[in-house]
């Protein structure tokens, strides 16, 4: 998948954007999470009987999870408005800086479908990486999953995912392609949906869907919630700020710094998005990589009849 930079929006509106809150999809027996061994991670189950990504965690993590995935759209708070600060380090955003920062999910959305890559660590050395593409008019994600352990690689598939769960499938044997044609392949029983769980990869997974949107966010309202520069960085030649994002109430302490992180270029252009979950020491990380014009979103499996 050719990698593109990020796709511009030369205006802005003034108005503040409004997010709700994630549904839940129907769940299936079959996708319920299990263990192996004390030593290893299983996997969820695929239609065929093989495994399918990261286990379920206790009830309290979702509510910080829920927190967590809430930050990408709230905004509130007290923090004072900077016009301008000199220097290099940590510190409140400007006003360019809060308005690109107040851009970059407009943008995203008006560069749908994008293609994206999401990492997210399960602990114990096990990884899960998404390479996938996601649509913001319509709120939906495919892509190719790959789950690696210490030992090499333990499992792979297709998953579909939206704000309100995700289905699981076994790629197709014999269909090459990007996954969102492979995934138009897959029968409609061929598919395990399942409701969120509070694993990394679920994080992840809901972030993304929430991260563009059809309006700009409130560039004022972002530096009140704590919106933060925290230093620059090039990436494939490009010049990016890194931003602490805003804190929603609960996700992060008064005073401490918002989970998750955006890389964005001078022009409202998001590059990266990474979120810190608790407990786990390597950030769950999405990366764009710009607009895949020919990808078509399949339904929800949960949705179709």
């Amino acid at each position: 998948m050719a990698r593109t930079t990020p796709a511009r929006n030369p205006e802005a509106a003034k108005q503040a954007s409004t997010t709700g809150e994630p549904g839940r999809a129907k769940t299936s027996a079959k996708a319920r999470p299990g263990k192996d061994d004390p030593g290893r991670r299983t996997p969820r189950t695929a239609p065929d009987g093989s495994p399918g990504p990261g286990p379920r965690r206790r009830t309290a993590r979702l509510r910080i999870l829920a927190a967590l995935v809430a930050v990408a759209a709230a905004v509130g708070g007290t923090v004072a408005y900077r016009t301008a600060t000199a220097g290099t380090g940590e510190r409140p955003v400007t006003v360019d800086e809060a308005s690109r920062l107040a851009l970059s999910r407009l943008n995203l959305f008006q560069a749908s479908p994008v293609a994206l890559t999401l990492t997210a660590a399960e602990g114990g050395d096990v990884t899960v990486r998404v390479e996938g593409v996601v649509d913001y008019r319509v709120r939906r994600g495919v892509g190719r999953y790959r789950v690696t352990g210490a030992s090499g690689p333990l499992d792979h598939g297709l998953v579909v995912w939206d704000a309100g769960g995700l289905g699981l499938a076994p790629e197709p044997a014999g269909v090459d392609g990007p996954a969102w044609e492979q995934a138009e392949r897959v029968p409609r029983q061929g598919w395990s949906p399942r409701s969120y769980t509070a694993d990394p990869l679920d994080a992840g997974l809901q972030l993304v869907v929430q991260l563009g949107a059809d309006r700009p966010d409130n560039p004022l309202l972002l530096a009140q919630s704590g919106a933060r520069r925290l230093g620059g960085e090039r990436l494939d030649g490009r010049d990016y700020d890194r931003f602490a994002g805003p804190r929603a109430q609960g996700a992060a302490p008064d005073g401490e710094r918002s989970p998750l992180t955006y890389w964005v270029d001078g022009d409202g252009g998001l590059r990266r998005v990474t979120m810190r979950m608790p407990g786990l020491g390597t950030p769950t990380a999405v990366e764009f990589s710009g607009q895949d014009g020919g990808a078509k979103l399949p339904e929800a499996p949960w949705l179709t009849g």
